[in-house]
């Protein structure tokens, strides 16, 4: 038997080569530098906790740390208490005009929102605070990423699971991060609070008005989000077709930004609570 002719022939043979899987870093870079190929890797394996359980856990602690940092601000801090008083009362008084609620009960709940603004100043508060945008944040992250999965899923017939639902969305939320860290920032700088980085923040429009609802529309960093979050998704899901999801995260977006300005406008006394 002539050994030199088997183990020459070794190297000629395709050996197929293992797929690595990529650390979290690797996802938390690649979701800004190359997100279809992150997502396509990641989705060879099975989804991890920790790629969306820690992006989602820094954002909303950035949240609130920027939050107390920010309303620690006297000037910030007045600012904020002033134009949520104008919008309250604003609200209420068109209430009442359209028979919603009488005066006397606009009169006492404006009395207990300015009660609870003051509680809330006090360290007690800013824990609440704190606790609530947590909770909440995450509340509204399953809900969200349930509402992708169904389409995903039931509708486009993808091949992922709830949980590739929330690795696309949780790893998507790293660009978020950008948003929290400058919109403090600039609200510094400023000297007024950005709740985001809309041009209707920057130019003070009423989000009321639906010229001031497109507006906000208009953010550069929340449009990169729900592109990245649009191409995540169809990796997850193995779409051959990205467009449709592109069509699904932008459409849930805007239109679910309409509805509420719409209920908003309709029942004034919520626009406290819809921002």
């Amino acid at each position: 038997m002539d050994t030199n002719d088997t183990t020459s022939s070794i190297p000629n043979e395709q050996v197929p080569l293992q797929e690595e899987e990529l650390s979290h870093s690797d996802k938390m870079i690649g979701v800004f530098t190359e997100p279809g190929k992150t997502f396509e890797k990641t989705s060879l394996f099975p989804a991890r906790t920790i790629d969306w359980f820690l992006p989602m856990l820094i954002l909303l602690v950035l949240v609130a740390i920027s939050q107390i940092i920010l309303l620690n601000n006297p000037e910030i801090a007045y600012q904020v208490r002033q134009k949520a008083v104008e919008r309250i009362e604003q609200n209420f008084s068109e209430a009442v005009k359209n028979g919603q609620m009488t005066q006397e009960q606009a009169e006492q709940q404006m009395d207990r929102i300015l009660e609870q603004m003051d509680q809330g100043r006090g360290t007690v508060g800013m824990i609440i605070q704190s606790v609530s945008i947590l909770v909440i944040g995450f509340i509204i992250f399953f809900i969200m990423a349930g509402l992708h999965f169904f389409f995903a899923k039931v509708v486009f017939k993808g091949e992922g699971v709830y949980a590739s639902s929330l690795v696309a969305n949780g790893l998507s939320a790293y660009i978020g991060i950008v948003a929290v860290i400058l919109g403090a920032i600039l609200s510094l700088v400023l000297g007024k609070m950005l709740p985001d980085l809309s041009v209707a923040s920057f130019f003070d429009s009423d989000k009321s008005e639906f010229l001031g609802w497109v507006l906000g529309k208009l953010d550069i960093i929340t449009i990169w989000t729900n592109v990245v979050l649009s191409i995540g998704l169809a990796k997850m899901f193995r779409s051959k077709s990205m467009m449709k999801y592109f069509l699904m995260v932008f459409g849930i977006w805007i239109l679910g930004s309409l509805l509420f300005w719409g209920l908003a406008k309709a029942f004034p006394f919520l626009g406290w609570f819809m921002g």
